[in-house]
């Protein structure tokens, strides 16, 4: 049994993680899901890794599962306590002394128009679905966004990449890149949009839970 530690994105929280961790508890493993402090103005990139420290407490055979900015926060968890894997799915990926606010532009990422981020992040999700996510949506503090990524090198733990092949955000082909440019590796695709947890949450486990045999 592995414990998954789930790690949600920018303006997001541990609910968006519940169709996964039931289907990750119905195989047998057990998940915690975490809030990050992303409200609190005082919180930085320290303080959110040790959110899922505390909550992932003495469980051991872990796995973090990071998602989207999630993905500033996974290698720090990583850097701090035992990991067996890390997982991001369709992520940020930080270089040593980047700042969040800088990974943009660094990236090349460019302009995304975000004025109906339904059909941008949850044009898969179901409607209701999708509206109870928006409605959940929380701001997110300033110190974190333009804080230095502390870390000296990517933490010795083995990196799995799970792209959506139907990101509008994300983008597939600008993420290759990425993944390929700062981790070096050929990331895995799932079909879908940004947020597989909420449209795909069976196939997302199932992937997370074949990393664990070595079956992508």
């Amino acid at each position: 049994m592995a414990t998954f530690a789930l790690i949600h994105g920018g303006g997001g929280s541990a609910w968006e993680w519940q169709l996964v961790t039931e289907e990750l508890r119905g195989r047998g493993h057990e998940a915690v899901a975490v809030d990050l402090p992303i409200e609190d103005e005082s919180a930085g990139l320290s303080d959110y890794a040790d959110a899922v420290v505390e909550a992932v407490g003495e469980r051991r055979d872990l796995v973090v599962v990071a998602h989207s900015w999630g993905g500033f926060v996974g290698p720090l968890v990583c850097a701090r306590v035992p990991a067996n894997l890390l997982v991001l799915v369709t992520a940020m990926i930080p270089v040593p002394g980047e700042a969040p606010a800088d990974w943009w532009e660094n990236t090349g990422f460019g302009h995304v128009d975000i004025g109906d981020p339904i059909s941008l992040f949850l044009h898969d999700v179901p409607g209701e679905l999708a509206e109870e996510a928006m409605r959940r949506g929380r701001a997110q503090a300033g110190k974190a966004l333009h804080e230095p990524w502390p870390l000296e090198r990517w933490p010795e733990v083995p990196t799995r990449f799970l792209l959506c092949r139907d990101d509008r955000f994300f983008t597939p082909g600008f993420m290759r890149g990425v993944v390929r440019d700062r981790l070096g590796i050929t990331p895995d695709e799932i079909d879908g949009g940004h947020a597989p947890m909420l449209a795909r949450p069976k196939e997302l486990a199932e992937r997370l839970t074949n990393y664990l045999t070595g079956r992508s």
